[in-house]
């Protein structure tokens, strides 16, 4: 089995499903493994975890029982070497009742079968392996043209161009395998594999009524709602952030606890930088923020939009971290600019020009952000 058979984004989340009581029997081989496993099952409606267990191997071998009572994404992983090491972990859809085997290498390949859920999922999992190569193929063939030298614009235009075919072969590729096999469970499984609604509905369409109204519903059934949301909260964004529209206008309290309105700053350039001290990539980024912000001092400010922090926090990374420039709180409720803006990621940058219009959004820390700053006050 292909380590991408499961979205990483679902590692350990749980995909409600089958309401009556039962186990999950597993067992296997995987080098790579050793020492101790622990094992997590999630629930993702409470937002945490459901249980943590952990168990002794022999060798690279395991043998345990897990209690279920409802379809699970369960993650195992080696807790001398963290969840973060993908190549010491692997996660399953855990269903009640059934008995799965799991063998081969952690860093290569390995296989799932068992019972009849399992030997279902061996066929789509095989699937799966095949539909991913092309594309596997395709990113190393990208990744190995940058490191002989050519640009990474020129690159990226062609995996762009390139991405939409390979994408639409993929997703066929899978909605085939479940026409063909609508009466399997584990084509109900496969929806994880799917980021966006629509590909999930037709998925779902696909599969048999038994299947469609059985123990694996409320598995695809929280997957297309979260995907819905995912998709309104994405078309939200796209209709906040749209260029050369005005930005929506707030007041919060400042540092020192007096209220700012985003349009008392009209008439220059503002960049709203929603961060917060929790986030590694928004502190990366700060030398940079603070190097530009000198660079071109007077041309435009910075109003850093601090989210998901105690007051506390917020204010010792500001001293911290040296940050010069105009700092507000976000709200709560109405006053919660990340939902104004549909922010999605941190850190998000979006540049306000001097008549209050949306110029430029940026999500994460792009060196294209500055390029832009250059070619707008003037050059390197």
């Amino acid at each position: 089995m292909k380590k991408l058979l499961l979205s990483i984004a679902l590692m350990a989340t749980v995909l409600s499903g089958y309401a009556a009581d039962g186990k999950l029997h597993v067992s296997g081989k995987l080098t790579g493994l050793s020492g101790k496993i622990y094992v997590v099952t999630a629930d993702l409606a409470a937002g945490r975890a459901a249980s943590r267990d952990s168990f002794n191997l022999t060798g690279d071998a395991f043998d345990f029982t897990i209690n279920l009572n409802k379809v699970t994404m369960v993650y195992v992983y080696n807790p001398s070497t963290g969840s973060e090491d993908q190549n010491k972990s692997f996660t399953i859809v855990g269903v009640p009742g059934e008995d799965v085997t799991i063998n081969g290498d952690l860093s290569t390949r390995y296989d799932i079968d068992g019972s009849k859920f399992y030997h279902q999922y061996h066929e789509a999992d095989i699937m799966m392996e095949n539909a991913q190569k092309e594309m596997t193929e395709f990113t190393k063939t990208c990744q190995d043209r940058i490191e002989k030298g050519e640009s990474q614009d020129s690159v990226e235009a062609y995996y762009n161009s390139k991405l939409p075919e390979l994408q639409t072969k993929y997703t066929n590729t899978i909605l085939d395998f479940v026409k063909a096999h609508p009466d399997y469970e584990a084509s109900a499984s496969l929806v994880i594999n799917f980021d966006d609604y629509s590909s999930m509905q037709k998925l779902v369409d696909l599969l048999s009524p038994e299947v469609k109204n059985g123990r694996m519903k409320d598995f695809y059934t929280y997957c297309l709602d979260r995907a819905k949301a995912q998709q309104e909260k994405a078309e939200n964004a796209a209709k906040a952030q749209a260029i050369g529209i005005e930005a929506h206008d707030f007041i919060l309290n400042d540092i020192h606890g007096k209220p700012l309105k985003l349009s008392s700053l009209r008439g220059k350039y503002v960049i709203l930088d929603f961060w917060g001290s929790w986030c590694g990539w928004c502190i990366k980024g700060m030398p940079q923020m603070k190097e530009y912000y000198a660079k071109y001092k007077g041309k435009f400010e910075i109003l850093g939009v601090d989210c998901n922090d105690t007051e506390a926090k917020w204010k010792a990374a500001v001293a911290k971290h040296q940050l010069p420039w105009l700092h507000v709180a976000n709200g709560t409720g109405a006053n919660d600019v990340t939902q104004i803006y549909g922010i999605q990621g941190f850190p998000t940058k979006i540049l306000v020009d001097p008549k209050g219009k949306i110029a430029k959004v940026v999500e994460g820390e792009d060196p294209a952000f500055y390029t832009y700053l250059d070619s707008i006050f003037g050059k390197k």
